[in-house]
């Protein structure tokens, strides 16, 4: 999969408000051959033959033509706000899961509630999440992906250790091991990962907000997001890197290519990033789940991801709706997460990713993950400077999670405040 694609899914950005048209599904022009529908897939999402014969498959069904417009994510929030605010909107287009709630909020999104009952009885509950808004389903599950371990099994020999952990202690303990055993750094975890503390807070069945009266505020200071961040720095004390930056800065792949550290949580991706920086790791490269608590559940983990929608504007909504379910089809769905490694919408179809390590060590976690809070105001949080960053920071340099939470309250509320 294209790093560009990765680095992308999950990041949810300020939204403007869609003016959407109406479209009403009674207005469909789908019974008729000879149409074209448009659908927008962002640039590294789709591979070409995937297009081709996912195209084929439609034109012959129905006797309509698809056309597959590339965007870039670079800008596409404010593209697609102003696209689906006009007359000839993209009838089907590809938006990022934590975005969904926006869009679906300003009416830009069709209902596809009908769709969910005749397609999408076997999507994992987890990736179908984000699609859902309000209590209907505005959008479809299409493709996700999630952190894993990446460790360089040269170290992890050299520590005596054989098997990879299946707990959290197990894991906790290997590290330690590493430490004393070998001169490695036994994991790099900077203090601004804040990703993978999401994973966590998801672990401990928490949330980062709570409902107060009719407005979202922080629940940084509830005790489950507490036992969360407890969690991360105990971890985090085995690492050597900075407490004040994320794990782009540095590149944490990059760090981990120099072969002295003994383990990173990142995106399967990364790898490739270690591999280009020096060549010579890549046969001590291995992968697996992050462990969770107890053996056989996966640690909490971020699922960043795509669904696919139909404008609301759209005249050719039941066309759109029969695109929708040749695309997500066992065929095509299984098809993609081969191809692009990503974990599929249904469990039944993660038999694609044999043979794909990576892939194939976030899977078992894509059912107990989760995603940032799932609505419209969450936008404006991850805004730099994040709040969630400077409340790990915090607590990393000694604060309570308490103190911690209370610093940040003020600014994470303001921002949870904003108009959309």
């Amino acid at each position: 999969m294209k790093r560009k694609l990765i680095s992308a899914i999950g990041v949810a950005g300020m939204m403007v408000s869609i003016a959407a048209c109406g479209g009403d599904s009674g207005d469909s022009e789908s019974g008729a051959e000879g149409q074209t529908l448009t659908v927008w897939v962002m640039d590294g999402s789709s591979p070409d033959q995937w297009q081709k014969e996912l195209g084929a498959a439609f034109e012959k069904q129905t006797g309509s033509k698809v056309e597959f417009e590339i965007q870039q994510w670079n800008g596409i929030q404010q593209k697609l706000t102003t696209a689906l605010s006009e007359e000839n909107p993209p009838d089907v287009f590809e938006i990022g899961n934590t975005q969904t709630p926006a869009y679906a909020k300003t009416g830009g999104l069709a209902d596809l509630g009908d769709l969910k009952k005749e397609i999408g009885g076997e999507w994992t509950e987890s990736l179908n999440a984000s699609s859902v808004y309000e209590g209907k389903q505005y959008a479809t599950p299409w493709y996700f992906a999630n952190r894993v371990v990446v460790y360089n099994k040269k170290v992890w020999a050299e520590a005596g250790i054989k098997d990879t952990p299946e707990t959290r202690d197990e894991f906790y303990d290997a590290l330690k091991t590493i430490g004393a055993k070998t001169d490695a750094e036994p994991i790099y975890l900077p203090g601004q990962n804040w990703y993978h503390f999401v994973g966590l807070v998801i672990g401990e069945g928490a949330e980062l907000v709570k409902k107060d009266g009719d407005k979202y505020v922080s629940n940084l200071a509830d005790p489950k997001v507490t036992a969360a961040m407890e969690t991360y720095q105990k971890f985090q004390a085995l690492s050597d890197a900075p407490k004040d930056k994320d794990e782009a800065t540095p590149q944490q792949a990059e760090v981990f290519a120099k072969g002295d550290v003994g383990a990173f949580i990142g995106m399967g991706w990364e790898a490739a990033t270690a591999i280009e920086a020096n060549p010579k790791i890549e046969q001590d490269i291995g992968y697996f789940t992050i462990p969770g608590a107890t053996a056989g559940k996966p640690e909490g983990v971020f699922l960043g991801g795509s669904n696919l929608a139909v404008a609301a504007g759209s005249t050719k909504q039941d066309l759109a709706k029969e695109f929708l379910k040749l695309a997500l089809s066992d065929k095509f769905e299984g098809q993609l997460a081969k191809e692009n490694g990503v974990i599929p919408n249904k469990e039944s179809l993660q038999t694609n990713l044999k043979g794909n390590a990576p892939a194939e060590a976030a899977a078992p976690a894509a059912a107990v993950g989760g995603t940032t809070p799932l609505i419209p105001e969450w936008a404006a949080v991850e805004n730099a400077p994040n709040p969630i960053k400077t409340y790990m920071t915090a607590v990393l340099n000694g604060k309570s999670p308490a103190q911690a939470a209370k610093q940040v309250e003020g600014e994470f509320n303001k921002r949870l405040a904003q108009q959309q």
